[in-house]
């Protein structure tokens, strides 16, 4: 019986991390899927050879069994691939399900995932003389994913979403605080399985870029227009926050640039109640305009004293 070399058969390598893995099958599988090249065998052939490989290295216990048996395999090869060699030892005891994450295989396969000798052996006990009952294969529904764009003030004060998906209603409660790019993952809501559980829908949240605010993690940040008479005097000025319009005093002799600090008026943080970053508000002098003749008066006489 040959050796299946899953890692070759993925293109990664063998200290390949569970995301590298999962991206390597996504993209052979999207090559090869048999929609997209109808009637041709070789690719049917490679597209349930990346199924295959990943049903092994995408499941945790099955890659650390499948590497143990690897270490072994010249062992099984001595024995002359019959009964002397412990299958026992890296085979799944009792009924056993396989799943795949890309979906129902029967339609394309004609009912089978069309695994190899290699794989049922490994995992089915259908080799080396063991009376072990072979379990029914179960392929868990695909996972769906989908962008989902709100606004900031969405993410400020939670929102609830209904959209549509495979014609099915599907309404989302979103938290206060969750942030740009986050998953987040409706369980069941995905395409239905063969046999096995449907997959899940995973829905990115992406945060649409707001005129006034600049978010990083739970803080705001923004520009504060102040007029040079209160920057230079101090006095009060008004300022629009997510929770509304407050009341901030200005230090006199402000200078142009300067960065005030308004604690708990930022973002909340996801999942931690009653608690909020903070909003940097950044001084942005005005220049006044349109001035009056006694004001511009007032401005020459200023500029006579500042010379003395």
């Amino acid at each position: 019986m040959e050796y299946k070399d899953y890692y070759k058969i993925l293109g990664v390598s063998k200290s390949a991390s569970q995301d590298e893995i999962k991206k390597a099958y996504r993209k052979l599988a999207l090559k090869y899927h048999p929609d997209k090249n109808p009637g041709d065998k070789t690719a049917e052939a490679k597209f349930k050879e990346a199924n295959e490989a990943n049903e092994v290295l995408g499941d945790t216990e099955k890659r650390r069994r499948y590497d143990e048996l690897g270490s072994n395999w010249n062992a099984y090869q001595q024995h002359g691939g019959t009964g002397g060699f412990d299958w026992g030892k890296y085979q799944q005891q009792g009924g056993q399900t396989f799943y795949s994450d890309f979906g129902d295989l029967g339609g394309s396969f004609g009912g089978g995932g069309g695994f190899s000798d290699f794989f049922e052996a490994f995992f089915g006990g259908g080799f080396g003389g063991s009376k072990q009952q072979k379990g029914k294969r179960v392929i868990k529904g695909q996972d769906l994913e989908a962008e989902l764009p709100i606004t900031l003030e969405d993410a400020y004060k939670g929102a609830e979403k209904i959209f549509d998906v495979n014609g099915q209603k599907i309404k989302l409660k979103i938290k206060k605080g969750v942030n740009d790019g986050q998953m987040l993952k409706l369980a069941g809501k995905g395409n239905p399985g063969q046999g096995g559980a449907n997959g899940d829908l995973l829905i990115r949240i992406r945060i649409e870029n707001h005129p006034i605010y600049k978010r990083i993690e739970d803080d705001l940040y923004m520009d504060l227009p102040v007029d040079v008479v209160t920057a230079v005097l101090g006095g009060k000025t008004d300022v629009s926050t997510l929770k509304g319009r407050i009341k901030v005093s200005i230090p006199a002799e402000t200078p142009n640039g300067k960065t005030l600090r308004l604690s708990g008026m930022g973002m909340p943080k996801y999942g931690k109640e009653n608690q909020h970053g903070d909003l940097y508000a950044k001084i942005e002098l005005e220049t006044p305009k349109n001035l009056s003749a006694e004001e511009i008066k007032l401005y020459k006489q200023l500029a006579e004293l500042k010379k003395h």
